[in-house]
């Protein structure tokens, strides 16, 4: 039986989808999370949110406040459900932070924002809304912390949701034969350091991620 390790604690519902192809699961979480005790201005027309996490900081400083007249601008489809299952408006959803920042640039270029984010928050967004000269202010929720943990046994293949996933995993673990599965380009770009075997995921979703491993590993046999 091929195993695969993954990189995130899968849902319920993710992870009966790999076990029912027939492959062993092997699971942790790399990375662990602290939401910080900061003064988010809830009285703000527009908010940026590039992870759930960033939402899930929002909401613990917010809980109480009325933000129904608010807009949000997010990158990912499962951002957009958690503010929306939360009560929030989404004007606009993207694929990635750059792809995110440009329409703010083209759309909403004269209004000003709050960027809610970690402290790996990526650098395209803000670099590009800086350049075109939109206003806005950044808080950060919540830090990302590496989750090292060794591994004394190999694997045929590896997920990966972030480069600070990949990063977690090298401090502890070598990447050698196993086929890599990446969430999305950037995760991509980091895995490439140490491995060539990479898969990238048609869509950056947990559940494309999988598909991609079961996909592959179904071709072997």
């Amino acid at each position: 039986m091929k195993t695969v390790l993954s990189t995130k604690i899968l849902t319920p519902s993710q992870k009966e989808l790999f076990l029912n192809s027939g492959l062993g699961l092997v699971q942790y979480n790399a990375l662990k999370i602290e939401f910080l005790d900061v003064k988010i201005p809830l009285r703000c027309k527009n908010y940026i949110f590039t992870s759930k996490n960033a939402v899930k900081g929002f909401l613990q400083r917010a809980e109480g406040s009325d933000y129904s007249d608010c807009q949000t601008f997010c990158v990912g489809e499962k951002t957009k459900r958690f503010l929306e299952e939360n009560g929030l408006k989404v004007t606009k959803v993207a694929d990635n932070s750059s792809d995110l920042a440009q329409f703010i640039v083209k759309h909403h270029q004269k209004e000003e924002f709050l960027f809610v984010c970690g402290n790996l928050r990526r650098e395209e967004l803000p670099q590009i809304l800086s350049e075109n000269n939109v206003q806005y202010k950044e808080v950060e929720a919540y830090r990302t912390h590496l989750n090292t943990k060794r591994f004394n046994r190999e694997f045929d293949g590896i997920l990966f949701f972030s480069p600070s996933g990949v990063r977690s995993y090298i401090q502890d673990n070598q990447i050698d034969g196993e086929s890599i599965f990446c969430i999305g380009e950037t995760t991509a770009a980091e895995a490439a350091k140490h491995s060539k075997q990479i898969i990238v995921a048609h869509r950056p979703t947990v559940e494309n991620v999988l598909v991609q491993a079961i996909n592959h590993f179904k071709n072997k046999v």
